[in-house]
């Protein structure tokens, strides 16, 4: 299957005197470098509306940039294996899982197999045929939480379009670091990160990202929010509220170390020294059935280590009582 790729950006301050593989690159981080460097050198760029196609070529300031190029959906290799699902719900169109924590979505480096792809290819073999075995979104491997699959090329064209006009609703609960008062909206753009290449950050030049919050329930030092995402950015939770100072419990990547409230139990201290993954599971999924355009809804139960965790910081601010 071909897909037509148009994108659009401008190179900004911080990306004037880079070279244009490199900037191309920071500007469209969901695609490869190998990807974007074939596309330059198949005349499918374009700076200020003049085609070039040397990826060394340096780029400037409030250049525009475009890229009208094909891609083909790759074949999928991976081997069907006999890896326990929670199945949610089943049809002849769609898939809704529960996902477990440590459970990559897709085959990458450092995950050949034993992924979320080849659980799907054992239990629904014929799901070869549809590009990326039918994933319309990801969870990253240590969250957990509802994902809708597709089983065929069409329920998966559909879905893909409601995604990104957003007409999919995604919820999710979190524990963050601090005590929050009131919820909000983090209106902010995520791209890669400057100089991590495995990180996320909040970044000028990269795609819009929106994320709702608001306040389930206060801790000591702890806030537990519910989340609904508008778009569906790589780490976009997590970036986000670290970016406005409440990381995520646990998160290995962004900073959620554990830092227990002053005069906290050894037994408290103990479970939040041991939460070794990002507190975050997608607990709602709301959609139009691609073929029959019922609306559906499904939630997935928190899992046991986040109740736990919740239990736990309730204990603590009960010895503790928060003051106002």
């Amino acid at each position: 299957m071909t897909q037509e790729i148009n994108l659009k950006s401008e190179i900004s301050a911080t990306q004037t005197g880079l070279r244009l593989d490199q900037a191309l690159a920071e500007l469209f981080p969901d695609y490869s470098r190998t990807r974007i460097k074939e596309w330059i050198l198949s005349d499918a760029v374009y700076v200020d509306g003049v085609m070039v196609n040397k990826p060394r070529e340096k780029v400037f300031e409030l250049q525009q940039i475009e890229i009208n190029a094909t891609l083909e959906e790759e074949e999928v290799h991976a081997a069907a294996q006999a890896i326990e699902l929670d199945i949610v719900y089943e049809d002849d169109d769609i898939l809704v899982i529960n996902k477990q924590a440590g459970l990559v979505v897709h085959p990458g480096a450092g995950n050949a197999d034993g992924t979320l792809m080849n659980a799907l290819l054992h239990h629904c073999p014929n799901i070869e045929h549809v590009p990326r075995a039918g994933i319309v979104h990801r969870l990253d491997k240590d969250t957990t939480g509802l994902m809708v699959v597709a089983k065929t090329v069409e329920a998966q064209t559909h879905l893909v379009a409601a995604l990104q006009a957003r007409e999919i609703t995604r919820e999710y609960e979190a524990i963050v670091l601090g005590t929050m008062t009131a919820g909000g909206t983090v209106d902010e753009p995520i791209g890669r990160h400057p100089t991590k290449r495995t990180h996320m950050a909040v970044h000028h030049s990269g795609k819009p990202a929106v994320t709702h919050y608001r306040v389930a329930e206060k801790f000591r030092n702890h806030t537990r929010l519910r989340l609904r995402l508008e778009s569906g950015r790589t780490h976009q939770i997590r970036v986000h509220m670290a970016y406005i100072g409440h990381v995520l419990v646990g998160d290995p990547v962004y900073g959620g170390r554990p830092k227990p409230p002053k005069a906290a139990s050894p037994e408290f201290f103990e479970i939040l020294k041991n939460f070794k993954r990002q507190a975050l599971h997608a607990v709602r999924l709301e959609l139009a059935h691609p073929v029959t355009c019922e609306i559906m809804s499904w939630t997935a139960p928190i899992p046991e280590d986040m109740v736990i965790l919740t239990k736990a910081l309730r204990q603590d601010t009960l010895e503790h009582p928060i003051e106002y």
